[in-house]
């Protein structure tokens, strides 16, 4: 018999919603035990209901979810017939598979009362852990629970179990910008970092081109990030903890960006990341009312030698001799060989610059 008024779901058929019979109640959850069909057999059984049990309505929970023995906690002597023990796996040979759910009273969170307390709170990051922990479930639930609020943009995941809130204005972006989590997943992962190059020195105003990729100094390399439409690039930087940075409000924490002394020689040190030596004087131009002779001399000594000879260099070419002064003396004492503007280029035929100490490979055009 099942409980009057309820049909059964058709046998082998997913939704077996239906297919319910008297519950078990413990604290804040309720248990009903499913019988599966059995090979050859027309129409699923239902066990007797118990005592009392008979006149009561069960209505279909809002969310089902299945759970394993270790889930439920439900032991042998709670199983709903005296003589079925609950089953320790939900292999497809078992009679009964047991289900969970949550009382409409219970106290306990679904992922999307999770998420909007977070986000109430100012929070717009979270764990796979601290999903798991706070709504009480197992991690393969918790994992399901995320993926549906993904596929809705809720909210998407940068870097394993890692995942961040994405509010209704980013939607179409598919994440959050990446100086809104950056911070959070940097200190997530115990790394230490600055946001450099491109984005440092779009930062402190040399804004000729807005960049498309977001650059974060690490002290080594790791692969990019791609979430939604955000794209992460991290650029390995020696010595990265004497580098020095300020620091900058976002939306959602502070964001740690290399300052604008430390910019200009990561800029002329990574040419390959920074749109080239024609863009970098540029950006050099657009950097300068920000820039301070002697925190460039400070800055120089935690770089390569080449690196302050092309700055100066560059410095010059742009009209900012002031500038370029301190780096002079500093070049002079130090330089023993020459070396190419362009790092790796070709120096065949290139001129010599003797105040630099420098091999012109290459002719810089900034956009003045």
């Amino acid at each position: 018999m099942h409980p009057a008024g309820i049909e059964p779901a058709t046998c082998g058929s997913e939704d077996r919603t239906y297919d319910l019979i008297a519950p078990i109640s413990d604290g804040n959850q309720q248990y009903q035990a499913m019988p599966r069909c059995v090979e050859n057999q027309v129409s699923p059984k239902f066990l007797p209901l118990l005592p009392g049990m008979a006149g009561n309505r069960w209505k279909p929970p809002e969310f089902v979810v299945e759970c394993d023995a270790s889930v439920t906690g439900i032991s042998p002597s709670d199983a709903t017939h005296p003589s079925q023990s609950v089953p320790e796996s939900l292999d497809k040979n078992n009679n009964y598979r047991y289900f969970c759910r949550v009382n409409a009273e219970s106290k306990r969170m679904d992922m999307v009362s999770f998420v909007d307390s977070l986000a109430a709170k100012g929070q717009y990051h979270f764990t796979t852990e601290q999903a798991i922990a706070a709504l009480g479930v197992s991690p393969a639930a918790a994992r399901a629970a995320i993926r549906r609020l993904n596929r809705k943009t809720r909210v998407a995941m940068p870097f394993r179990g890692f995942h961040v809130i994405v509010p209704p204005e980013y939607r179409t972006l598919g994440c959050l910008p990446a100086d809104q989590f950056i911070p959070q997943l940097m200190e997530h992962l115990h790394v230490a970092y600055y946001a450099g190059l491109l984005t440092a020195a779009s930062l402190h105003g040399a804004a000729h081109q807005a960049p498309m990729v977001f650059q974060v100094m690490v002290p080594r390399n790791r692969p990019p990030i791609r979430c939604g439409r955000v794209r992460v690039q991290f650029i390995a930087r020696r010595n990265l903890a004497e580098i020095p940075t300020v620091s900058r409000n976002t939306l959602r924490g502070v964001l740690r960006v290399s300052s604008p002394e430390a910019t200009a020689f990561d800029l002329v040190g990574y040419p390959g990341h920074s749109g080239g030596l024609s863009n970098v004087a540029t950006l050099l131009s657009e950097l300068s009312a920000s820039l301070n002779p002697g925190r460039l001399l400070t800055a120089a000594s935690l770089s390569p030698l080449p690196w302050a000879q092309r700055l100066g260099f560059l410095l010059e070419r742009i009209g900012q001799e002031k500038l370029a002064a301190p780096l002079v003396e500093y070049v002079n004492l130090r330089a023993k060989e020459y070396v190419p503007l362009r790092p790796r280029g070709s120096i065949h035929q290139a001129g010599r610059d003797p105040r630099w100490h420098l091999l012109v490979n290459e002719e810089v055009e900034p956009d003045l």
